[in-house]
């Protein structure tokens, strides 16, 4: 397990939690933010948002199309508008493509026909140019039917190097 005493952590964190648990479900912000799983982030405090305000999703490259079972439920089940998607720079999505990483992975299971089968079905969504993903992200999401109108849809830039974020689209 990593190097971190979980339970002493959340013994600090609970001793401390005040009236957090009698927050609502729906983030007061109405707000969703898409991002990158990458440790280096720190949405919440890059964002100066707090507990309760907003849904905050992850996942690899902090993609739309990955993230959008996640942003149906929170719009149409708990009321948000807004969504922010905040890709990054030195992100690893630059650095492979598909069948970089599906190469990795075969090699690593020499044979294996089944996981040979299973990271050939994979498209894990490596880009080549940040802003284009950033654009490319709030288009699929202003274009899908499922997704709501009524709010904003916007795209940004968080720079690693310094903390702020820029406007993309």
């Amino acid at each position: 397990m990593a190097e971190v005493d979980f339970k002493q952590a959340n013994e600090s964190y609970a001793a401390n939690f005040g009236d957090n648990g009698k927050l609502s479900i729906p983030p007061s912000k109405h707000l969703v933010v898409v991002t990158c799983m990458d440790a280096r982030l720190n949405p919440e405090e890059f964002l100066g948002l707090n507990i309760g305000e907003a849904h905050i999703i992850r996942n690899a490259g902090g993609l739309a199309k990955e993230s959008l079972r996640s942003i149906i439920i929170s719009q149409r089940l708990l009321g948000t508008k807004d969504v922010l998607i905040i890709h990054h720079s030195d992100c690893g999505m630059l650095t492979f493509s598909d069948e970089q990483l599906r190469s990795k992975v075969i090699d690593a299971h020499p044979g294996d026909t089944q996981v040979s089968e299973a990271v050939n079905d994979l498209q894990f969504g490596p880009f080549p140019d940040l802003d284009r993903s950033v654009k490319d992200d709030v288009a699929f999401l202003k274009n899908h039917p499922l997704v709501l109108k009524e709010g904003n849809i916007t795209g940004w830039v968080y720079e690693v190097e310094t903390g702020k974020v820029r406007e993309v689209v």
